[in-house]
C-alpha cells in the first residue's frame, strides 16, 4: 500500500459516499481508526469519561487545547471531543468524519495550522470536510493530498491544489466558509428512487 500523507482531506458534496470512503480506508489501512461524529454525543460526554480517567491523555489535550486557544481558537465540547481522539495513543492512522464538525470559524483555522505544524513523525491523519478554512486550496503542503467524492459517484479521484487541474473546480464547488456549513449542516441528502 503507498504511503499516507501526514494529511489528507476527502471533500465532496452530500450524499456523495465520504463516509463510506472513509470507512473504508480505516478497514483497509493497517493500524488505522476512525473517529465518527458520535464523539459529538451527548456534550462530548465520552471524551471527557476518557480524560478523567487518564491523567497523561488528559495532559496532552489540556497542551492541544492551548495552542489552538493561544493561535485564536474557542474551547468547546466539540474541540474536546476531537483532540482527545487525536491524542489518544494506538491508531497509527485516524481516519475522521467532518473535521470541523461543532467548531466556529477562529477554532477551525486555528486547529488546521495546529494540524500542520505537528511533529513530522506524528500520525497521518485522514479526515471529511466541506469546510473551505480547513480546506483553504491555496494552502496546502506537499505533505497533503486531496480525494474528491464525485457527485455523480465516479470513483473517487485525487485532486491537485491548483487551478485547471482535474477535478479542482468540482472540489472548489465542494467548500464553503464555516457560517454557511453551520447553516447547511442539518441538510441530508436522500436519493429518489425511481
Amino acid at each position: 500500500m503507498p504511503e499516507v500523507c501526514r494529511l489528507t482531506h476527502i471533500v465532496g458534496p452530500l450524499g456523495s459516499g465520504k463516509t463510506r470512503l472513509a470507512m473504508r480506508l480505516a478497514d483497509a489501512i493497517k493500524g488505522a481508526s476512525f473517529v465518527g461524529l458520535d464523539r459529538l454525543r451527548d456534550g462530548a460526554a465520552a471524551a471527557k469519561e476518557r480524560l478523567a480517567a487518564d491523567l497523561q491523555l488528559e495532559s496532552r489535550v489540556r497542551h492541544a487545547l492551548a495552542a489552538i486557544a493561544a493561535a485564536g481558537g474557542n474551547a468547546s465540547d466539540a474541540l474536546i471531543a476531537l483532540l482527545t481522539a487525536l491524542e489518544t495513543e494506538g491508531p497509527k492512522v485516524q481516519v475522521i468524519d467532518m473535521l470541523e464538525g461543532g467548531l466556529d470559524a477562529p477554532t477551525q483555522e486555528a486547529l488546521i495550522c495546529f494540524l500542520r505544524r505537528r511533529r513530522p513523525s506524528a500520525r497521518p491523519l485522514i479526515f471529511l470536510t466541506r469546510s473551505s478554512t480547513i480546506l483553504d486550496v491555496d494552502a496546502v503542503g506537499p505533505d497533503e493530498a486531496i480525494i474528491l467524492c464525485p457527485a455523480n459517484h465516479n470513483p473517487p479521484m485525487l485532486v491537485a491544489p491548483y487551478r485547471g487541474a482535474p477535478g479542482y473546480e468540482a472540489l472548489t464547488m465542494c467548500l464553503a466558509t464555516p457560517d454557511v456549513r453551520a447553516r447547511t449542516e442539518c441538510i441530508i441528502a436522500t436519493r429518489c428512487s425511481g
